[in-house]
């Protein structure tokens, strides 16, 4: 690809003129981003001296700084190698409605870390995936993101470098990596042109960029912004968004429907289940022992129906557990924030770093169940989150994570004595709600959903465990040894 970025300036032209005129339009522009709630993603990657830090200053002086943020991508700190690799990106993508400028970014994370870091074949096409569905995903969403690499010839660099040391309050920015890279070029070079070939995607293309010619740098960069940005904000919004099949792409793990699950078998009696909790609840707290000290993330998410025995069950796990290495995060309707950014935004920013701990009460999985149930979420969007989600789940799986799905199965009977009981006990009454008795009259409706989430989403890598919970005590027993033996088996198959 970089072979053919060659400049095509025509001489006839005032450029200067040209791009003052398309500043204007970016700035008018931003207002329309902000009215439109479009997020906006300007990523610029590169070599040494090709100029990445005066187009970004060039940007911004149009831009209204209340809705943009400026980014510069730095290697990761010893803290942000402790979560998977895409994690510290997500945090930052930006506000629908705002931009994000981005000074290096993931892609630091293929053809620089290939060349200096060293990671194998395997890893690179691995995280080559990884940028591919992160911003596949992203403009799923409607994320605008539009991907500069600036490019020079190894004469031209060497030129910039020579003047930036020429002045002492300049000569600073040539560093020791600058020079390394300059002296191996040729190497750099293939491996850009192999990184840009691999991630040239048609929601995502690259606009590659001769800036030998500042002013003409300038002119073409404005003008695919002008151009893009309008396309984005005065494109259809009501054409359908194709939609991709998710089955296929994942091995899935057979899950039964619900309606198949024998629940009145299932019980414990309270005199061996004193026993069996305080033998798990012990060996629970042997092993986050363990997953602490060789760095192993788990992840344990709970879903079921409402008084299912969700808190209960995390209550008697997170007992054992030293509080010092685990989080509960319950999940409830997005608020505001949330709400203004992709819907895996919020989950992406409560993982666990390695060896800690997090316990989901709901999940992501409210994407396919209550906000298509309820219309928060157009079909289009749900439709496209079964293979979102499990691209989610396999990007922390093949990150090392542990990833534990508990679906807690009550029938209809059971719900209404438990409703009952919780709306007649003055200490259990904050536990019962309106939306509780709304939602179970739709229950038909949620199983069907609840059955194609489980088809679609039970993967061999994070499948699905229905813990049949009409006796409180043996789902609480069932999901603890599910979590010790998952735990156990993990660190013996993986030599940790």
């Amino acid at each position: 690809m970089l072979e053919n970025a060659l400049s095509n300036k025509n001489k006839s032209f005032d450029y200067k003129d040209l791009t003052k005129e398309l500043e204007k339009n970016l700035s008018s522009l931003q207002q329309k981003i902000r009215a439109e709630k479009l997020p906006v993603i300007i990523l610029l990657e590169g070599w040494g001296a090709s100029g990445k830090g005066t187009l970004i200053s060039d940007m911004i002086k149009m831009l209204d700084p209340r809705f943009f943020k400026v980014y510069s991508t730095m290697p990761a700190t010893e803290a942000e190698r402790r979560y998977p690799m895409m994690k510290r990106y997500w945090e930052n993508i930006p506000e629908y409605g705002a931009i994000s400028v981005l000074d290096r970014s993931w892609y630091q994370e293929l053809a620089i870390a290939k060349m200096e870091e060293g990671i194998s074949d395997e890893e690179y096409a691995r995280r080559i995936g990884s940028v591919n569905t992160f911003e596949r995903q992203l403009s799923d969403d409607g994320y605008l993101i539009i991907k500069f690499f600036l490019h020079i010839s190894r004469k031209e660099q060497k030129k910039r470098f020579l003047k930036l040391k020429e002045d002492s309050s300049t000569k600073w920015r040539v560093t020791e990596l600058d020079k390394k890279r300059h002296k191996n070029y040729d190497s750099y070079y293939r491996q850009f042109d192999d990184m840009l070939a691999k991630t040239n995607t048609p929601h995502c293309p690259w606009r590659i960029i001769d800036t030998t010619d500042r002013s003409f740098t300038r002119f073409q960069v404005f003008n695919i912004l002008v151009s893009q940005i309008a396309n984005a904000v005065n494109a259809d919004s009501s054409e359908p968004k194709v939609i991709e099949e998710t089955a296929h792409q994942f091995e899935l793990s057979p899950c039964p429907k619900l309606a198949d699950v024998k629940l009145d078998s299932k019980v414990l009696q309270p005199s061996k289940y004193y026993d069996e909790l305080k033998k798990n609840q012990k060996e629970l707290a042997r092993l986050h022992g363990k997953i602490y000290k060789k760095k192993i993330p788990v992840i344990l998410l709970f879903e079921g129906w409402d008084a299912a025995g969700k808190g209960g069950a995390i209550k008697r796990v997170s007992y054992a557990l030293d509080p010092r290495g685990y989080e509960a995060v319950p999940i409830a309707a997005p608020d505001k924030r949330e709400l203004n950014h992709h819907y895996l935004w919020r989950f992406w920013n409560n993982l666990p770093k390695s060896g800690h701990i997090t316990i989901f009460d709901r999940s992501w999985y409210g994407r396919v169940m209550v906000e298509r149930l309820e219309g928060f979420t157009s079909p289009e969007r749900c439709a496209m989150a079964y293979r979102e989600i499990n691209e989610f789940e396999s990007e922390l799986v093949r990150e090392g994570v542990i990833i534990l799905k508990f679906w807690m199965q009550i029938d209809k009977d059971e719900q209404l004595r438990r409703f009952t009981d919780r709306q007649n006990t003055p200490e259990k009454q904050w536990k019962i709600t309106d939306e509780d008795w709304r939602n179970r009259e739709k229950w038909d409706e949620y199983e069907n959903a609840v059955d194609e989430m489980l088809m679609k989403t039970s993967t061999k890598n994070a499948p699905w465990n229905i813990i049949e919970a009409n006796n409180k005590l043996y789902a609480r027993i069932k999901v603890m040894n599910i979590i010790i033996d998952s735990i156990s088996e993990y660190i013996k198959n993986s030599g940790k």
